[in-house]
């Protein structure tokens, strides 16, 4: 009963918190779960009782209408669930009636409800999948009934965070895949299932000595017998559960020694570590280092070529690869790399046989072969690096043999996504326009020709960290304004998630904080635990996508030599007068500023956004000393894909002491709009807050939603056959149009 109480009372401090009763000790505050997790962790026995309080809450929450607090204790419950060792049917079968009723609720809650029902109905039936598919799939462990693969990809700008963070977040990411070894997470998850299904009658402590004392070939047998037996009974939605424990009994009868079968005692459950996922830390530092990083994740570099030569090769395949970046893709181009050196005897018996002649006409019709020296290719020269990542599991072969007459082809096994790349971004808004440009250029990529997109689920996570937190409360209005503006999407994100505000908005600060304490033993206790439990939390049950549209701008130069530039943004573009060089300049400039006031005239042309959705195009002159766009809305309710404007105009005064001039906030919607400045006096743009991707000498600029480059293809290609057509036909009508970057969260937007 105390233990209950004492979970209870956390319990009900952590719904405070939701409310927005944050604890005494502002330390505390994001730290509530990760402490109720690890209190659990030390005492696994207790994973019942915070499960079964977890779901008298829950019911608690639906009969008060308490929405708010529902996808918190679901995602606390589950995780529980997951590392528990052993929850019984009955209390699975509670957990899965109330995800059933969340299915009559709105989005997301009937999303996350019917996502969790699938999932328990086959924990249900097979005790411990959940924990063996997220230990395989996190870890890499080769097995052919769950062939999937995960990775964690945190990039950090090293111009945004300061070294002691970066070394810290780097010694933090390598201290966590410290004795990970493959063969000891196979031992977890052997351990882990038969605990599962097997209760207390488990023997886990014989289960670790027979274990540890085995050859890793012994391991590695069991484990593929025990994880095809749990697949086995997930996968039969009507098998027994009594059945899959009676098969799992008898594996682990078989993998004990009679001995210790026999003579050792029980003692009760105890807990199996759920391993850190593999996690790799990378200072951003070149424009396609996300796109490289994800091609080797697809196909490892050990099987491809040396580490000497990534780069080199890794450029090869870009050189291959250029094409003129027109707007909407016109051109597209597949290449396919060609291995037959052309010379008769290098080609294999196997690839003859088709070509077998079938009658005199077609012998003397053959293609003869000549004698010639064979070039041997470099491992990765044009697309072998690619094409030999094809070659995996479901993946399609680079050459097909011609067939003969009247024999049906054989039908081409479909590509399955086998990898997913949890990409974690640590940083603020800078870094979310760098993954917005990255983004993009990845899809116009894959546009031009596929590799990645069949083989890759991609996920995008966000933890906002700004260095420099003032130690005081008496903090100066610039600075606590500076730091607002910075974290937009993190502030966003968190009005429309509670949930992620309380765990992941208050890593701000904590990480800087913790990056920068003395080297103390207390300080490793908190760090190793603490930073990397929190992002494999959120990777695990962040996902649910914020979807944020990006968008496109093409600005024109005052130099009619230079080409314009095309170029992407995610959440803020910011226009300001640009200062004159020359003396003639200089001179009409304060000519102008006398008569006319600050600033320079411009011309806007936009589409206003009405409730209708209908276009209406307007247009006005004014002078003006610059403008923001921002794209993320200051209330969650707001529509996502519109453009708050607001432009700084200067308005002549006439009065009896002369002529004065007044700035006005002139604010307007939209989502297209163009312009220019009238005086072809130059002006700056600043894209996403950050410095370094500024442009000067601007006269003028167009800025519209970010269009998805598919889109664009097959729009081109769809307007080639029909001319007149101005509406979307086709395959056009069913694509995304718009690119949008989803970044997840626990829950969402929750209305």
């Amino acid at each position: 009963a105390e233990v209950e109480s004492d979970i209870l009372r956390r319990v009900r401090t952590l719904l405070r918190e939701l409310d927005g009763h944050h604890p005494a000790c502002q330390c505390d505050r994001g730290m509530l779960r990760w402490t109720l997790h690890k209190k659990i962790d030390q005492n696994p026995s207790n994973s019942s009782i915070l499960v079964r309080i977890l779901v008298k809450e829950l019911e608690r929450a639906e009969r008060g209408d308490f929405r708010h607090y529902i996808i918190p204790l679901l995602h606390t419950l589950m995780y529980t669930l997951i590392k528990a060792p052993c929850i019984s049917d009955e209390l699975c079968s509670r957990v899965y009636d109330f995800c059933k009723k969340l299915l009559t609720l709105p989005k997301p809650f009937c999303t996350i409800g019917l996502d969790y029902a699938v999932r328990l109905k086959m924990e249900r039936t097979a005790p411990g999948m959940l924990y063996q598919r997220m230990v395989i799939s996190e870890q890499s462990l080769k097995s052919d009934p769950y062939p999937y693969q995960e990775k964690i990809f945190i990039f950090a700008d090293p111009e945004l965070l300061s070294k002691a963070i970066c070394n810290a977040l780097v010694t933090d990411t390598e201290a966590a895949q410290v004795s990970q070894s493959p063969q000891a997470c196979m031992c977890y998850v052997i351990i882990h299932a038969m605990q599962a299904a097997l209760g207390e009658g488990c023997d886990v402590s014989g289960l670790k000595r027979s274990l540890q004392d085995m050859p890793t070939s012994d391991v590695e047998h069991w484990f593929r017998q025990v994880v095809a037996a749990v697949e086995c009974a997930g996968s039969e939605g009507s098998a027994d559960r009594g059945q899959h424990a009676a098969r799992l009994e008898k594996i682990y009868r078989a993998v004990l020694s009679s001995l210790q079968a026999g003579d050792a005692p029980l003692g009760g459950l105890q807990g199996t570590p759920l391993p850190n996922p593999s996690i790799s830390f990378h200072l951003w530092t070149e424009d396609d280092q996300l796109w490289k990083e994800l091609v080797l994740f697809i196909r490892p570099l050990s099987q491809s070529c040396e580490p000497d030569c990534l780069s080199q090769d890794l450029d090869n395949f870009e050189i291959q690869d250029i094409i003129s970046d027109c707007e909407c893709c016109e051109q597209t181009r597949f290449s396919v790399l060609s291995t037959d050196s052309g010379i008769e005897r290098d080609l294999p018996a196997a690839a003859e046989e088709p070509f077998a002649p079938c009658s005199t006409e077609t012998e003397q019709s053959r293609l003869q072969r000549k004698g010639g020296i064979k070039k041997k290719p470099s491992p990765l020269e044009s697309m072998a690096f690619l094409q030999a990542g094809c070659n995996g599991p479901g993946a399609k072969p680079p050459a097909k043999p011609q067939r003969r007459p009247g024999i049906p082809p054989e039908p081409a096994a479909p590509l399955q996504r086998l990898h997913t790349a949890r990409i974690v971004l640590l940083g603020d808004d800078r870094i979310l326009g760098r993954l917005a440009q990255a983004y993009h250029s990845l899809r116009k990529r894959e546009t031009r020709r596929v590799f990645l997109t069949p083989r890759l689920n991609l996920q995008f996570y966000y933890i906002p960290v700004v260095t420099g937190q003032p130690n005081t409360l008496a903090v100066a209005d610039h600075a606590a304004t500076g730091q607002e503006e910075l974290c937009e999407v993190a502030g966003y994100l968190g009005r429309a998630d509670p949930w992620y505000e309380s765990n992941i908005n208050t890593l701000c600060h904590m990480i800087p904080k913790l990056a920068t304490m003395p080297s103390s033993p207390s300080k490793h206790l908190v760090t190793d635990l603490f930073i990397t439990d929190v992002i494999a939390y959120y990777v695990r049950m962040g996902f649910q996508p914020v979807c944020f549209q990006v968008y496109a701008v093409k600005i024109f130069f005052n130099d009619p030599a230079q080409e314009p530039a095309e170029d992407v943004f995610l959440t803020e573009l910011r226009t300001q007068v640009q200062e004159s060089i020359s003396h003639r300049e200089l001179s009409m400039t304060k000519r102008k500023t006398t008569l006319d006031g600050p600033g320079i005239d411009l011309t806007v042309t936009y589409r206003k956004v009405v409730v209708s959705d209908r276009a209406k195009e307007l247009a006005m002159s004014l002078r003006s000393t610059g403008l923001v766009m921002k794209a993320i809305p200051a209330d969650e309710a707001e529509d996502l894909v519109c453009l708050n404007v607001n432009i700084a105009e200067i308005v002549r005064i006439n009065n009896l002491s002369g002529r004065s001039f007044s700035a006005v906030a002139n604010r307007l919607k939209t989502r297209n709009i163009k312009i220019r400045s009238t005086e072809q006096r130059p002006f700056t743009v600043c894209l996403d807050k950050d410095s370094r991707r500024a442009y000067r000498n601007v006269i003028s600029m167009e800025v519209s939603p970010c269009l998805e480059p598919s889109y664009c293809l097959q729009k081109t290609r769809t307007m080639k056959f029909s001319l007149h057509e101005t509406e979307d036909v086709g395959l056009v009508k069913y694509m995304p149009k718009s690119l949008l970057l989803p970044i997840n969260t626990f829950a969402g937007i929750i209305q």
